[in-house]
């Protein structure tokens, strides 16, 4: 099993988690430093959005996990930390989120959690800076296709409680990375819980955006996508499901 210390750090308010945990990160703070806050004012998604939840209606957090890997791996430790999210919802409120490549946990078409990972490289190798928001009280800001843990199941979670049983759920799956087999592993649990797979996706990149069918994630995490009979690979991007209507895809 994996040997990590945790050591959290809490905080009734902060900018963002995951700023004040990369900035740490040079000097030397071990893997397993984790960050908590109780309300972000300066709270990040991806493509830099801005997201703001109520004070203690969320778990606001930020891990640190040093694996050493290959650069082009590096997307298996934000799989990591989704998957040991998912499994710690499952066993604290019965809640089964899906994962929505790349960074999202979801119930149907509604977000129930969102991932931010941002690397920074030491002497000692890669840094990884995983930051976790997941609703449970509050479902984001009037239409945001989003859901909370309490909408989900009538539950009232602390964020403390949830945050530990992630830590949890993150340790086998850390040792996982380690190995050529066990990352192997966590690649076929992945791969099980994408929503992702099958569907009908857009693309959505500052360059413009693409659509076609969704077929598979390889080996370090890039999306596959059927784009006219030719498959392409994305490793950043927002996806957007897209649903058939009676006048044709929209």
């Amino acid at each position: 099993m994996s040997s990590i210390v945790w050591r959290v750090e809490h905080f009734a308010e902060i900018d963002s988690t995951n700023t004040y945990v990369a900035a740490l990160v040079n000097d030397d703070v071990p893997e397993g430093f984790v960050c908590v806050s109780d309300f972000q004012c300066s709270g990040r998604g991806r493509m830099d959005r801005q997201w703001e939840s109520p004070p203690r209606a969320s778990l606001l957090t930020s891990i640190l996990l040093r694996p050493e890997l290959d650069a082009s791996q590096l997307q298996l430790v934000v799989a990591c930390v989704a998957l040991a999210a998912r499994a710690a919802l499952v066993r604290l409120s019965g809640v089964r989120p899906q994962l929505k490549w790349p960074n999202d946990l979801v119930v149907g078409e509604n977000k129930l959690a969102g991932l931010l990972a941002e690397v920074v490289i030491t002497e000692r190798g890669f840094a990884v800076v995983v930051g976790l928001g997941i609703n449970l009280m509050y479902r984001g800001p009037e239409g945001v296709k989003a859901t909370s843990v309490f909408h989900e199941s009538g539950l009232t979670i602390a964020p403390r409680a949830l945050l530990d049983l992630v830590l949890e759920e993150i340790e086998p799956r850390r040792e996982q990375l380690s190995s050529v087999e066990g990352r192997s592993v966590l690649r076929r649990e992945y791969r099980r819980s994408l929503v992702t797979i099958g569907q009908r996706v857009r693309v959505e990149q500052q360059s413009g955006s693409i659509e076609g069918t969704a077929t598979g994630v390889d080996d370090v995490g890039q999306l596959l996508v059927d784009v006219e009979g030719v498959t392409r690979t994305f490793n950043a991007g927002d996806v957007v499901h897209v649903r058939p209507s009676q006048n044709g895809v929209t």
